[in-house]
Order: C-alpha cells, then structure tokens, then sequence
C-alpha cells in the first residue's frame, strides 16, 4: 500500500539586496546608543589622535564625549548665544568654534581654557576650519564672507566676499594650506587662492549647499544641498563629474571614511548612505529614528555617531565578533564500574528512533475526499496569515482533482467571507495571482445567480472583490502601455543609429555587438 502523497507547497524566498562585503562590515557595529541632547544637534567632529573623543556642538555649548562611555568627559560654554560647527585641529590640541555671535573661538583640550577670540564678521559663522598647516583657521559667515584667521596674531589675513547669499557649508584643501572652498545658499561654490586673493573658479550646485568635502587627494571635491550630491573636478576648473542622487530629502551632511576608500551622507530622510570613492555607488544605508543633521566617524571607521534634529545623538561602535572566536572542545570522559584493566567488551547499542509523519489536517480531508472541509482548514486565520502558500497549494491540487468547484458550492455567512477576504487579500501578488484568479471566477459562476440570498457583509465583501479586480486590470493596461512605448522607443533607437553600426562593421564581431549595445542603453 502507497503512502498518501501530500499536497506540494512551494515556498518562495524573498527576493533582498545582495549582500556584499560591505554589507557585512557596516552591519558589524553594535545596536545604537542613544543620548539626549537639547537641541538639534549642529556638527560632529572626531580627534584624531587617541582616544578619539568626538565633539558635539549644540545649543550655547560644545562637549567632549567618550566614546567607549559615551559620557561627556568635558563642556565649553563660553557661549552667550548658539554654538556652529566645533572642529578639531590634526594633532588634537586645539578646538575652533564659531557661533551666532560671530566670533570664532579656539579652545586648549588639555587645560580647558579658551585661547583666542577671532572678531570681524557682522554675522553668524556657521563653519569653522583649520588650515592644512595648522597655523590658520577659516571661518564662513552668514555675512557673505570667507575669512582666514592668524592664530598666533589673533588677526584676519583675507577675506572674500563673492557670495550673495548665507555661507553654511566651507572646507579646506587637505593638500594645500593656501586653497579654501565655499558653498552658499545663492547656489554657488567658490574656489579660493590665498595666496593671490582671487577666486579660481565658480560652479553651480543648482540648490542651497549645505556641505562641501575634500576627498583625501585634493583634485575632487563633493557638494551636497537638496536631494543631490555633485561630484567636481578642481584640476579642470570645476567639471561635473557625477551626481548622487540616492537620498528623497535635503542632504545635509558628508564626511570621508575607511581612510578615503568611503563616503558618507546623511539626509533629513533618516538615512546615512555608504559610497564608494572610486565609482560612486551606493553600498549600504544606515537607518534612524528621526532626520540627521550632522555625521561624525573615527579613524578605522570604529564608532559612527549621527545627530538628529530633535537632539538625539546615536552612537554605533565597532566590537569584536565572538560569535566566530572556537572554543576548545572538552574532553568527554567516560567512567567504567568495572575498571579501567578490565577486558570487558564495550557494546554500544543504538536504537533507531521511528520518525511518525504527522500528517496535516487539510491533507487528512484530502485523503478522505473532504474538499470543502480541506479548505475551510487552510483558511483558518493562523495559516492565511503566516503561510498563504499552502492555501493556494491546497486550491492548485482542488483545481487538478476538479473539486474546487464542489469545495466553494453551499457556503455562506463566515466560511464564504473568509474566502473572499483572501482573494481580496491575495489576488494581486505575482506569486498567486494566476491561481486565484481561476478560483475568482469559479467563485463567480458559483453565486452569481443566489448573490439576493446571500448576508449584506457577503455583498460587501463581493463588491470589494470586484473593485480589486478593475484596479488590477488597470493596472495590467497601464503597464502593457509602458510596455509599447518602451519597444517603439527601442526601435526607432536602432533605426536611428543604424548607419552607425554599419560603420562599424570592420570591428569584430563582439566590439561590433557590444557598440550597438551601449548606443541603445545611451538613448534609453
């Protein structure tokens, strides 16, 4: 006698993102933690020397953080009005600070005390850097102004004032001391020349900058305001030379990481993307609760910490895995009555434990011809929710033993509406689609002449079906439209560049194939 041959339910995996190298290392920190800050939290800067605490700037005051502790280990509130953009000089000495009331300060780590007031803009200064020989600081105000600061002199050397509108994003050339950027909320970057006190060049973000950033070389440099990211080259007077378009929310933020091999943007969708430095792709995305407004990361990408606009800080910190560390296997001993110098056979007898197939109660109905029984079994709430796959299976094997017929005749109240809901439910994924389509219109033909004897919610419940239905047949013309002007725009691609090809017949075979190809792409 033959086993009853169950139902074949075919379970489908959920189609994600690959998962890369990346992936892998940016997943590897530990679950967030996160402080409470008053205020949206400004800018986030990270020492770079040990042990790296990171600087918080917010509200009247700027604090150190540990980031093993994540306490503060030290506070600068020398601030009448709101503190902009704490940074740290290279050796990790020194802090500059600017702020609303449109000084710029220089603080001692060590002593704690404040060193230098710079004094000369007439408007908030919003970011403050050190200079690549860390002799001077440059300081961008809302005042249209571009200056540099003499630390020793306590005085302004030059200013530059080409702007039209606020100046919130600055940076400086990691490779010249002389070389100062500028970007403003009229649009415009600037590129500046200390050392003869002009401007270089002029480009157009097409959108108030909110940040600008130095890649490691000194030749590129990256903008970022409204939703993209523009990617410039200094050495050719600023040419374009790809934009970032992966955040759907003003872009606010960018910092280097994984020693300039990485980017980093954070945006007000809640997002921080990881780009590669060399292609500019997008290689993972790191989610919060509320929008980011600042990015700070410490050398060796050990701790990301991200400031929020509701003053929120979360800090994400690099651990040892010790999931993959093997621990010596113990040595089983085993303990003998009889003695260790006796000559007793040892006989190990194993018992085969008998695995009963249990077997499922839809498949029990099944086997016993109980069709209407088998799917009132398989739309119980537990299964529709958690395994619709084997409900569709159940309503497959149905349509093979044409019984799905019989299996929905004679219902009414709770039974029928169950599987109506389903179909409502279902009837527009890709997977199940087809079969419950079939099984739709059986149910049709099935009520469509007792529909006046059926409950009102029954009613309801048919018209919802019917609704369903027309928005998927919308849908269906909607993309058989896109389809057809998809392949018209195809065709004229190849028509148009049909001389073109021909021209390129003395090619081989595959750079002949592959040109026609790229033409294509490049029109789509």
């Amino acid at each position: 006698m033959t086993s009853f041959k169950k139902i074949n339910t075919k379970v489908y995996a959920r189609t994600g993102p690959e998962l890369t190298e990346d992936n892998i290392y940016w997943k590897k920190y530990t679950p967030p933690v996160l402080v409470k800050e008053f205020g949206p939290i400004d800018y986030i800067d990270f020492s770079p020397v040990e042990p790296h605490y990171f600087a918080v700037t917010c509200s009247v005051r700027v604090q150190l953080y540990n980031p093993i502790t994540k306490l503060v280990t030290k506070t600068y509130s020398r601030f009448k009005e709101a503190a902009y953009g704490g940074c740290f000089r290279k050796d990790g000495k020194l802090l500059c600070v600017g702020g609303e009331e449109a000084m710029v300060r220089l603080f001692n780590i060590s002593s704690n005390s404040m060193l230098r007031v710079f004094s000369g803009h007439k408007a908030a200064v919003h970011r403050v850097s050190f200079t690549t020989d860390d002799l001077h600081i440059a300081s961008f105000s809302d005042d249209k102004t571009v200056a540099l600061w003499d630390i020793s002199s306590e005085k302004q050397l030059i200013s530059f004032n080409e702007h039209t509108d606020y100046i919130r994003a600055g940076a400086v050339s990691p490779v010249s001391a002389d070389i100062l950027l500028s970007g403003g909320y009229d649009k415009i970057i600037n590129m500046y020349d200390a050392r003869t006190n002009k401007k270089i060049f002029s480009v157009n973000h097409d959108a108030p900058v909110e940040s600008l950033l130095f890649l490691p070389t000194g030749g590129i440099f990256l903008s970022a305001g409204g939703t993209d990211i523009k990617v410039w080259d200094a050495l050719t007077g600023g040419k374009l030379l790809a934009k970032i378009t992966q955040h759907h929310k003003t872009v606010t933020c960018l910092k280097i990481a994984s020693n300039g091999h990485r980017i980093l943007s954070g945006s007000l969708d809640r997002h921080i993307k990881v780009y590669d430095a060399g292609t500019y792709k997008t290689l993972h995305t790191l989610d919060y609760p509320n929008a980011v407004l600042s990015i700070g990361i410490s050398a060796g990408d050990e701790t990301v910490v991200a400031g929020m606009v509701d003053g929120l800080i979360s800090v994400r910190r690099r651990e040892e895995d010790t999931k993959d560390v093997i621990k010596p296997k113990r040595k089983k001993v085993s303990y003998r009555h009889a003695g260790e110098n006796l000559h007793v056979q040892s006989i190990d007898v194993v018992v085969q434990q008998e695995v009963k197939e249990i077997m499922s109660k839809h498949d029990a109905c099944l086997r016993k011809f109980q069709y209407s029984k088998a799917l009132d079994c398989v739309m119980m709430n537990y299964v529709v929710n958690k395994t619709p796959h084997v409900t569709v299976a159940l309503t497959q094997e149905l349509i093979r033993r044409e019984g799905l017929r019989r299996a929905l005749a004679g219902r009414d109240g709770k039974s029928l509406i169950n599987i109506i809901r389903f179909l409502n439910k279902y009837i527009g994924s890709i997977r199940f689609g087809r079969v419950l389509l079939h099984v739709a219109n059986v149910l049709l033909d099935v009520y469509e002449d007792h529909l006046d004897e059926l409950s009102e919610e029954t009613r309801k419940m048919f018209t919802m079906l019917a609704q369903k239905l027309q928005e998927e047949e919308q849908l269906i013309v909607t993309l058989t439209q896109l389809q057809g002007s998809m392949q018209m725009i195809l065709s004229s691609a190849e028509i148009s560049f049909l001389p073109a090809i021909k021209e390129n017949q003395s090619l081989e075979p595959s750079n002949a194939a592959q040109t026609e190809r790229d033409i294509v792409l490049n029109i789509v």
